[in-house]
């Protein structure tokens, strides 16, 4: 198959779907959907309705600007109140909370924050705005951090020296071992996500069969793509046999993509990182290597994180949710006071956090 329509085929997914009711476990099983966008096509297209009531779908910390800690997007917006400074950035961290304000309400006041689709865009801005530090904010996981490897080699080629990155970039394997360690988080089965496995392909993956005796299924997004991988994952439960499956065979190998990963590798080294709602996780991020540092935002402006916030406003459950340890529903706060117009938690926000999907397709 390789257009649209057949993986959402009615016929198939009803095939599907009777063969995962079929073999289906007695007992509760928790499947963890990790990346945002499973969350949203699952609800979206109703897959709920066709599976048994005690298959489990809890949302992992797959949503990169719920992640991004509460210093991170202070931090953006301190810059962002800079006469001097103008803030790149993607869309959907607008309107992320931060302590006090959000960089919706610091566009509103200052003019001086740019959406863009593309790292590269950050370039240009540079180039036409000499007298400006142009700040873009580096948010990301495996996905999205070679396009923002490539701008930072790319600025260094150009020598252009007025373009800086606030870096918060993440590693998804390090967070699933988190999750995996935190006894409350109860996972039988990993919905592992596309768009990282094309770039870090299946290997990572697999110290979560070896190491903890849990199966995972790289799976696509469509609802044969997501149908699919539950039941590649209810096969690998039945039979006690947990290991690394790839249903995503159209774009996912092995290996993953190895230009992509040198290019990694080249820019950035790994290190600690904060993720919001989780704390600090070893090995979880990435910063720019010691030759490019003159390209770090932190260091530039002398910002540094020392306040370690992470969690979010009180009342938010957004944390909770992003381990997988209750659904959204069961925040006091969801679907009153805060919904997309008025989001008090970045998990509503963001067209990949949990608490969105549910309020769109799930109430």
């Amino acid at each position: 198959m390789k257009y649209v329509d057949e993986f959402r085929d009615s016929g198939r997914v009803l095939k599907i779907s009777k063969q995962i009711n079929k073999i289906a476990p007695k007992g509760v099983i928790n499947i963890m959907e990790v990346c945002g966008t499973h969350t949203q096509n699952f609800y979206r297209f109703g897959l709920d309705k066709l599976l048994p009531i005690n298959l489990k779908f809890i949302s992992g910390p797959g949503c990169p600007v719920c992640v991004s800690s509460q210093d991170y997007i202070d931090n953006a917006i301190y810059l962002a109140r800079e006469k001097d400074v103008i803030i790149v950035t993607f869309g959907d961290m607008l309107r992320i909370p931060g302590s006090k304000s959000s960089l919706e309400e610091q566009r509103a006041k200052t003019g001086n924050i740019r959406v863009v689709y593309s790292p590269l865009e950050s370039l240009k801005l540079a180039k036409i705005n000499p007298d400006k530090k142009i700040v873009f904010l580096a948010v990301g996981f495996e996905t999205t951090a070679p396009t923002i490897a490539l701008t930072v080699l790319k600025a260094k080629q150009e020598k252009i020296n007025n373009l800086f990155f606030l870096i918060s970039l993440k590693l998804m394997p390090p967070a699933m071992r988190y999750l995996l360690e935190d006894k409350r988080v109860k996972i039988d089965g990993f919905l592992l996500p596309g768009h990282v496995s094309v770039i870090i392909g299946t290997k990572a993956y697999e110290f979560i069969p070896h190491s903890y005796g849990v199966g995972g299924c790289v799976a696509g997004f469509e609802p044969l793509d997501i149908l699919t991988g539950i039941y590649n994952l209810l096969k690998q439960i039945k039979s006690n046999n947990p290991r690394v499956a790839n249903e995503y065979v159209r774009l996912v190998n092995k290996s993953g993509n190895l230009k992509a990963q040198a290019l990694l590798s080249k820019v950035f080294v790994t290190s600690g990182s904060l993720w919001r709602g989780f704390g600090s996780i070893p090995k979880s991020g990435l910063k720019l290597r010691d030759n490019l540092s003159r390209f770090d935002a932190e260091k530039f402006f002398g910002l540094g994180l020392k306040n370690k916030k992470t969690g979010f406003i009180k009342g938010c459950k957004c944390g909770d949710v992003l381990k997988g340890l209750i659904i959204p529903t069961s925040c006091r706060l969801f679907g009153k006071l805060c919904i997309p117009e008025n989001p008090i938690g970045p998990c509503m926000v963001s067209s990949e956090g949990a608490c969105n999907a549910y309020y769109k397709y799930k109430r």
